[in-house]
Formats: structure tokens, sequence, C-alpha cells
């Protein structure tokens, strides 16, 4: 017999059906033997008579979490006994027989409730039944859902989707690389990607006007809140474009995308409203502020744009850094103090971020689109010429053969999930989350290579480390 989803089981009333999934809860009343069963799509209650001597039997020994195959006719239930607005609330299934798939140990932790008061690396140790609770169902079908609208917004604005390399060469992009040795080249590294930046500029520069991607993204960081070691982004550029226009392509998305795929929530403001850096820095005393009316409403989103961020600020050594991105253009107004090493204080950055309910979800900028101005950029933070050919060699060579003018804006794809979602940590929109120190409790990674692993990529361990 075909299996049937338990979310359309309501429509077979008096129908023999065949279900599969697992036993969510048990409930054995002697003669009565009441099942709950779930799949993917929804929960039914089943119940066993004693006259099906073969299903009684089976009833008897399994448990929850055991997956099984079901058996049985469709009922309507009693008048008193229907549950008013829950999925199969009015109807039963009568079972006829029971299949066991597969047998389960008993769960370490309840799956079927919230979770919120386990702690966070008992369920990270065995994440693939965390994955079972509703409330994380839940979340991962959302992110999915985001995903596919936003996939089919941009494919309709002409985006084309391009995957970009993980395995590239280390930059100086302000955060410590994952590096991947080379087995065939000892003594040479990979290193995997902080960002697509620089590949979504060379796209632009082969002639991809409009590309965007989901893109995996590592940085070898402390602990953050906010933050794991690898993390999504979506990632996006255009060219011959402006700040404005990036802007306004973006803030179309995100209203048609809250519109669509949750409606219970309510966009506070509508256009966006926008502040400078300075402005921002004054008014709330961050350049993320929560501007919601109130923070007791759950489903209350208040987006903000920060613009006209400082290029260059100081480092504990006097010498100058970028605050956002190395590749980032100038106001134009300014582009002459830059390419002159003048005022470089005062230089305001094209940089504009996107901040949702206090946290940062997104943040790009036009780029520096000529050798000569990216050049003098890598210069003022003080990078020789020899270093600046060493780490940024292919970009300038690419800028010479025609660039055209060019920005984009990179989601922060978790922590705008988990806004959505409605939850306090990127951990509980991620399918297989790490802890905030990078570890994978579930598989045990990192994990201690083997000799032979060192061998051949021409390492050693350190004495005393294991």
């Amino acid at each position: 017999m075909e299996r049937t989803s338990i979310a359309d089981l309501a429509g077979k009333v008096g129908e023999a059906v065949s279900i599969s999934g697992w036993v969510d809860v048990r409930r054995d009343q002697g003669k009565l033997i009441f099942l709950d069963f779930r799949d993917e799509t929804g929960r039914v209650q089943g119940v066993v008579l004693p006259s099906a001597t073969d299903a009684h039997e089976a009833g008897s020994r399994v448990r929850p979490e055991w997956v099984v195959r079901v058996s049985g006719k469709v009922n309507a239930r009693p008048e008193r006994n229907v549950k008013p607005g829950e999925l199969n609330g009015a109807i039963e299934l009568e079972v006829a027989d029971i299949e066991v798939l597969s047998e389960a140990q008993t769960p370490p932790f309840d799956v079927r409730g919230d979770g919120r008061e386990i702690g966070e690396e008992v369920r990270l140790s065995k994440r693939y039944l965390d994955l079972r609770r509703p409330r994380l169902q839940a979340n991962i079908r959302r992110r999915a859902e985001v995903a596919l609208f936003a996939r089919n917004f941009l494919a309709a604005e002409r985006f084309v989707e391009i995957e970009t390399p993980l395995l590239g060469k280390a930059t100086p992009e302000g955060a410590r690389d994952y590096l991947v040795p080379s087995r065939r080249d000892p003594g040479y590294v990979y290193a995997l990607p902080q960002a697509p930046q620089q590949y979504k500029q060379l796209l632009m520069t082969a002639g991809f006007e409009r590309y965007f991607q989901f893109a995996r993204c590592m940085r070898d960081e402390d602990t953050r809140g906010d933050r794991q070691p690898e993390f999504t982004q979506l990632d996006m550029e255009m060219a011959f474009v402006e700040a404005e226009d990036v802007i306004s392509l973006n803030e179309r998305l995100l209203i048609a995308l809250v519109a669509a795929v949750v409606p219970q929530m309510r966009i506070q403001q509508v256009p966006f409203p926008r502040f400078t850096h300075a402005e921002a820095m004054e008014k709330f005393g961050s350049d993320k502020p929560d501007l919601r009316e109130s923070k007791e409403d759950p489903n209350l989103l208040a987006f903000c744009w920060i613009v006209d961020f400082p290029f260059f600020e100081k480092t504990e050594k006097g010498s100058w850094t970028f605050t956002h991105n190395p590749f980032s253009a100038p106001k134009p107004e300014h582009m002459a103090w830059l390419m002159a090493g003048e005022r470089i204080g005062e230089i305001l950055t094209t940089q504009y971020d996107i901040a949702l309910n206090g946290s940062e979800i997104g943040g790009g900028s036009i780029r520096n689109h000529t050798p000569e101005a990216l050049t003098k950029v890598l210069e003022i933070m003080g990078s020789t010429p020899e270093q600046i050919q060493a780490s940024f060699g292919h970009m300038l060579d690419a800028f010479s053969h025609g660039a055209p003018p060019h920005g984009g804006i990179a989601w922060g794809f978790d922590r705008l999930m988990t806004v959505l979602c409605n939850e306090p940590s990127i951990r509980e929109v991620i399918a297989f989350a790490k802890t905030g120190e990078g570890r994978d409790l579930t598989t045990g990674a990192p994990a201690l290579a083997t000799a032979e692993q060192l061998r051949d990529l021409g390492l050693e361990r350190r004495q005393g480390k294991a």
C-alpha cells in the first residue's frame, strides 16, 4: 500500500491507509493502546484494539522514537473527543498492523518539548535527536523557505547564482584564516574563505553584472555570541550601481520576504529609516540600534540603514586600518583626499549596514574598481608595494583589464533567521551548529590528526600537544 503523509489523513476518513514515521507518545491502557505517530508533516493519534492481535502485541513492545510502518483505517473521532484547531484533531487511526522498522534507545533528553531547559552542550552532543523537536523543525524549515524566496526574488531581478571556491588564497581581510595544507605542494596552504569578497568582484570584472550566492564563510575568531566559526551569507554584487540602487533592491526584498514567509510579523516603519554613523552613535550609542517601539512584541521588526561610516580608524599601534572592508570606495567627494593621502581620519566610505532589532544583519559598499584606488587604500594601511603585490596582485591585475563600477552587500543569514524565528542564538537556526569555541560535539570535530595524515602533509605535531 502506498504511504500516506500524516497531514493528508483527514481527507481519507473511512479509508485504509499506510503511514510511516516515529512513535511520538505511547499510552497503554491494557485493552486499548494509544500511540501517537509523527512524520515530517504532522501527528496523528492511533488506537490499537484488542481484536487486532498482532498489532496489539507489537503495540505493547514499541516505545517512543521507534520507527514504524503502520496500516489501519481512518475513523472520525466521537464528537466529545474532537480537538478543534489541531491537525487531525477530528480523526484517529484504527491500527491494524505495526511493522517495526527500527528500534530506538531511550533518548537522553525529551525531544518533544521546547528544549530550552536542557543544557546547550547536551543538546549539541546529540543534535540529530535535538533536531526532532518541533521548534527546531520549524526553524530549519523556515530557513529553507526564506532562502527559496530570496533565490526566486533575485532570479526575477536578473541575478545569476554562482558558486565561488572554498579553497583560496590567504589575504589580510580582518580575521584569522582557517588554513588547509597542500599535500602536493609541501609548505603551501589554501585558506578557507572569510567571505567571497574578492571572487565576487572578479565576477563583476568578468561581466556577470548581477551575482548572488548563499556563501559559506569561515573565520577563526574568538568566541562571539552571534557568530560561530562557519556561517552563511546571502552574498550579492551588482555592476553599474550606486549605493542607493543596492539599498533600494535589498529593502524591497526584505519587505516582500517578510510579507510572504512570516506574515505574522510586522515591519515597524517603511521605508526603513536611515541614519549616518555619526547620528546613530550620538542618538543611540550604537551603529546597530534596536528601534522597536515595544521590545515586548516578538513579532515586531525594526529595520534601519546606517550609512557614512568612517573609512579608516587608528590601531593600537597608531597605524591606520579599515573599519569595514579594504575594497570599499570612499564617498565620491572624498576620493581626492584618498588619492592624495590627506585628511585620512575624515574620509567617509560608501559602506552601508542594515540593522534589525539591535543586530547587524547585513553590510556592503560600493567598491574601488580601479587598481590605483585600491592600491592607495592598502598604502594608507601601511602595506609595502611588495606586500600589496603578494596579497592582492591578482585583484589589481583584474581591475587593469576594465572593471565596471560595482557594489554589493552580504546578509548575515544566520542572524536574520535568529530574529525571524524569535530565537536568542544563531545556534537555534543552524542545523548542525558548533559551540562558541568551535567544537562540533556530535561528530567530535576538531579531531586529532593521525601520524599518517601529518606525514602526508609534511607536518609534525609539537611535543606536549595531544
